[in-house]
């Protein structure tokens, strides 16, 4: 009976080891399946990049004047090739096929021209950024791609989590023996709490790029570990919060270190033919002669004014340009900044990214929607979230519309005119709601019971020439911002046009009436102090001039 249990329990237990590795083998399969998907997607993309990439060579050749366009349009060619590269190479680390080939050639030239490269980042970061090697001159047998990657996801890192005016460096030198080469990148930025410290060589693991106002995969150092390595070398982590980081990282150099499959006598390293990690951000900064792009502030002060909430520089940039020939635009980069903006500007509406950092897109929406003298101001969110849940938690906070990344420019042009158009159609004529008495069938909403009082309010000061937005928001009992933003909400009108257009309906009252009326006393009576202008803005809303108006409501009352 003893040996019969033993017989079970020891079945049982086989039984079960066996369970678990044929699960386990499930899941490498699986995960080998995933890699090799990822991998072929990655290829599959680089294709029409390249496709694009050459077109806009073309395009560039064609039409030069557009250059800071092209310059744009490269720079997110360059960002996704990258991207696609680190999938590439994460990859093929993961099924054990990235190989390391090295060739000889001046390791120190190499770093500093490859690291030139990077300069432009730094410099639309705002920070300072200096290399030094030690010696300047070195010979070496280094992989020039694998080098490439550590460098760059070295310094783009530090440039992430440096505020502007901070200081990043690059110091190389080498040991005594002067077989390996050591690399420190230095910078002053946030820092990373000790606790995340020993997380930060993991993949995915996305540190505090929120906090930093930048994005992240969660690939970069997790590739650059392993390409260090996979080198054979060493990595290492020294920071403080509110003080820096210093990344240390030690490779060989010397051929003995490679094996004869690793080592290409082939081909030598060529310095000065680094290949560029980053185009020229210059390229993409306003000069100093350039005009600011056209804003309609000062030629049509009823232009609409849209807060454009986006935390990717690149894509606000675009944004501001484009809808900037049409709408007086503003902008902030989170919800933090935005909630300053709308605080003292008088806005009509506002799009948002929903993933930023400090406060995103749903709490700006929360806020805005519980706030009373905000609730009315329409927003537009925008997101590379797909989930219909991610939508449906953004339009239940009050969102007034949202439109999924990647999305054409002319659709967000389209969807705020919609809404522009909408919030005009609110102030329409009422006499449907009435009977024949002219009573109200049913109790007025509190928009119509605010657009009562704002006309009766604008009525009682008719002739008063000094009735401007301030009177007029004081009369009210509001900021001057509260009732341009429920005036612009509710009519589709500014401050100033919605009295404009009260005095010109009163003064056509009353040029019906009293034809014989002189046409300065017209102006006046409606609070006109230029009868000039009281008669340009007569024609521009009726089409004729208030003498000819006159002329023919006195015949037709002979």
């Amino acid at each position: 009976m003893i040996i019969l249990l033993s017989a079970i329990v020891v079945s049982v237990v086989l039984f079960y080891i066996g369970r678990v590795l044929y699960q386990r083998s499930l899941r490498v399969r699986g995960q080998l399946q995933m890699a090799r998907l990822f991998t072929n997607i990655s290829h599959e993309m680089l294709t029409p990049l390249t496709v694009i990439s050459a077109s806009v060579e073309r395009l560039r050749g064609q039409e030069p004047r557009f250059g800071k366009d092209y310059a744009l349009m490269d720079l997110n060619i360059d960002r996704m090739v990258r991207l696609m590269q680190q999938i590439l190479e994460t990859s093929k680390l993961q099924s054990g096929n990235l190989k390391l080939l090295v060739s000889q050639g001046d390791v120190m030239q190499y770093i500093s021209q490859t690291a030139l490269c990077i300069e432009p980042l730094m410099f639309k970061r705002g920070l300072s950024f200096n290399i030094t090697c030690t010696p300047k001159s070195m010979m070496g047998w280094i992989d020039t791609d694998k080098l490439d990657k550590i460098i760059y996801n070295l310094l783009s890192n530090a440039a992430k989590y440096t505020p502007p005016n901070g200081h990043v460096s690059l110091n190389v030198k080498t040991n005594k023996t002067y077989d390996h080469v050591i690399i420190k990148v230095v910078d002053d930025g946030i820092g990373i709490p000790v606790q995340q410290q020993k997380h930060i060589f993991q993949r995915f693991n996305d540190g505090n790029y929120r906090r930093a106002n930048t994005i992240g995969t969660g690939l970069g150092l997790a590739l650059t570990h392993d390409l260090v390595e996979l080198h054979g070398g060493t990595i290492k982590c020294q920071s403080e919060e509110g003080v820096g980081t210093t990344f240390t990282v030690m490779l060989p150099i010397n051929k003995e270190s490679f094996s004869t499959s690793q080592i290409d006598d082939q081909h030598h390293i060529d310095a000065n033919a680094s290949r560029s990690t980053i185009i020229d951000l210059k390229d993409l900064m306003p000069q100093a002669d350039e005009p600011e792009p056209v804003s309609l502030t000062s030629a049509h002060s009823d232009a609409y004014t849209i807060l454009i909430v986006e935390d990717n520089n690149d894509l606000l940039m675009l944004m501001r340009s484009l809808l900037s020939t049409k709408y007086r635009i503003l902008t902030a980069h989170n919800g933090k900044e935005a909630i300053d903006v709308i605080g003292r500007e008088d806005l009509d509406l506002i799009v948002s990214d929903v993933m930023m950092p400090e406060m995103d897109g749903n709490e700006l929406t929360r806020q805005l929607k519980s706030t009373p003298e905000w609730s009315h101001l329409p927003i537009i969110l925008l997101t590379a979230k797909t989930q219909d849940e991610d939508r449906k938690q953004s339009m239940l906070l009050g969102a007034d519309d949202y439109i999924k990344k990647p999305f054409r420019l002319g659709e967000l042009e389209l969807r705020i005119d919609n809404i522009i158009e909408n919030r005009k159609r609110i102030h329409h004529d009422e006499s449907g709601d009435k009977d024949n008495s002219g009573e109200s069938l049913r109790e007025p909403t509190a928009e119509e019971l605010f657009l009562s009082q704002a006309y009766d309010s604008v009525m009682s000061h008719i002739a008063d020439g000094d009735f401007d937005r301030s009177a007029f928001a004081q009369a009210m009992g509001m900021s001057d911002s509260t009732l341009y933003n429920r005036l612009r909400s509710l009519t589709g009108m500014s401050v100033s046009a919605y009295i404009r257009d009260i005095r010109m309906k009163e003064a056509y009252k009353i040029a019906k009436s009293t034809p014989q009326i002189r046409v300065s006393d017209l102006a006046y009576r409606v609070g006109f102090q230029d009868p000039k202008y009281f008669a340009t803005c007569f024609r521009k809303e009726f089409g004729i001039q208030p003498s000819e108006f006159i002329e023919q409501a006195a015949a037709s009352k002979a």
